[in-house]
């Protein structure tokens, strides 16, 4: 490929970007990319150099004030954020640390903000490689991707497709000042043990194995696209953004592979890691292939995936839990926050809980505890909760946890589904309407 210079990331950088930052850690690597953004005139004003401190090393501090004397000789833009990386229990050193830095760095782009990071090709050829050992799939074997959504910005590798020699080269040609991080001579971690021991070996007998295996990655990229993009449509169908919900009521068409991508895809959407091949069986054949009426659990990153009327449902462990706590409405409160991460939110209406009677009564909100009747306008005679909740669907798990409104000691309403026949009422602007929903701050 040509010499490495600015105009080898110019392209990948649109004009209307705002603010560029770029993540330097003082680095041969981002050392470079740093230089080459500022060789860009149209960057002129919008560079921000970032150094994320993860306060593992004592020499940590030192680097940063490296890379505030760079940063002001290239009379651009400095950011130094603190993070803690302590690895949490079965979190690998390496996992923590990335997981903190990307943290940090996913709060500071705004719209049209692109965060640069400076892997190259050797990096890609690693990720591959340690994607290939833990079994990964073809998502897992595309590697990094050149560009992708990152916060409310995007996040670039303008240096990807770049060899490790030419970076070194223009490093040298141009008379940089780089920072050595000794822990990367150590093989402890699995990334230093491949670049370390084993590539070196390997790059003896297959001298271009970055170029073959980047090749590689960009195929396996193209697969997993076009896979996305079949159980996507799939699953549109199927999905129900209201409750997350997957309807497997129909699935007699499609094979096991499909079912497990869908599956995958499904708890991609709520934001899960891909599962292993292991759970995914034990979601086939405990949840999938059993019984219509069993209601197992199976326990997944904090979640619990059920299954209710030829639905699974993907449900934080949290927000299972009963709030068993009495609590007081007050009259000036609009929302009230409740302990397993949902609320309860009073806004007018014209049909709904009559104001009069709320305005007047002592307001409290309880938890369900067995037994419970109510009386809905225009229906015959009180209804228990328990047939109330069978008749609309109600998941059983959701009949505990969903709050009940009492007007001075007599049940007014079911947060978000029925209002007693006795508190009803249709005036313009004289009622409230109740609802239950999960907190936007979690």
């Amino acid at each position: 490929m040509p010499d490495l210079n600015s105009q080898t990331i110019a392209p990948l950088l649109p004009a209307e970007c705002r603010k560029v930052f770029v993540a330097y850690s003082g680095g041969l690597d981002s050392t470079v990319l740093l230089d080459l953004c500022v060789g860009l005139p149209s960057l002129t004003g919008k560079i921000v150099a970032v150094y994320v401190d993860h306060g593992l090393q004592a020499e940590s501090a030192g680097w940063g004030a490296h890379c505030r004397r760079q940063a002001e000789q290239w009379q651009v833009g400095f950011e130094l954020l603190l993070v803690n990386a302590k690895a949490r229990a079965g979190e690998s050193p390496e996992a923590a640390a990335r997981a903190a830095r990307y943290r940090a760095l996913r709060d500071l782009l705004a719209v049209d903000d692109f965060l640069l990071l400076a892997q190259h090709r050797e990096d890609q050829m690693e990720t591959l490689l340690l994607q290939l050992f833990r079994g990964a799939g073809v998502a897992g074997l595309a590697g990094m991707s050149i560009i992708s959504p990152f916060g409310k910005g995007k996040m670039l590798r303008p240096l990807l497709a770049v060899a490790k020699v030419d970076i070194q080269r223009y490093a040298q040609t141009r008379g940089l000042q780089w920072v050595e991080d000794p822990s990367n001579q150590s093989s402890d971690f699995d990334r230093n043990y491949l670049r370390n021991e084993i590539l070196p070996l390997i790059k003896q007998r297959w001298p271009s194995l970055d170029k073959t295996v980047a090749r590689s990655a960009q195929l396996c990229g193209d697969a997993a696209q076009m896979i996305e993009a079949w159980a996507g449509q799939a699953l549109s169908t199927a999905f129900d953004p209201a409750d997350g919900s997957f309807n497997i009521a129909d699935l007699s068409n499609i094979t096991m592979t499909q079912l497990n991508c869908l599956l995958r895809q499904w708890l991609g959407v709520l934001g899960l890691k891909p599962p292993s091949q292991a759970v995914l069986q034990t979601l086939v054949d405990q949840l999938i292939g059993g019984r219509f009426d069993a209601m197992p659990n199976i326990y997944i990153q904090g979640h619990s995936i059920r299954k209710y009327r030829q639905k699974l449902y993907c449900i934080p462990e949290l927000r299972l839990r009963k709030d068993t706590q009495a609590k007081r409405w007050g009259q000036g409160q609009e929302q009230i926050p409740l302990s397993n991460g949902y609320v309860l939110l009073r806004h007018s209406a014209s049909i709904g809980l009559s104001k009069g009677l709320w305005q007047h009564a002592v307001v409290t909100v309880e938890p369900r505890r067995g037994g419970e009747k109510l009386k809905l306008p225009g229906r015959v005679g009180h209804h228990c909760l328990k047939k109330l909740y069978q008749e609309a669907g109600i998941p059983p798990w959701e009949r505990d946890i969903r709050p009940l409104i009492y007007l001075d000691g007599s049940l007014a309403a079911v947060a978000g589904l029925w209002i007693a026949d006795w508190a009803w009422l249709s005036a313009v602007e004289g009622c409230y309407q109740l609802d239950w929903r999960v907190s936007e701050t979690m």
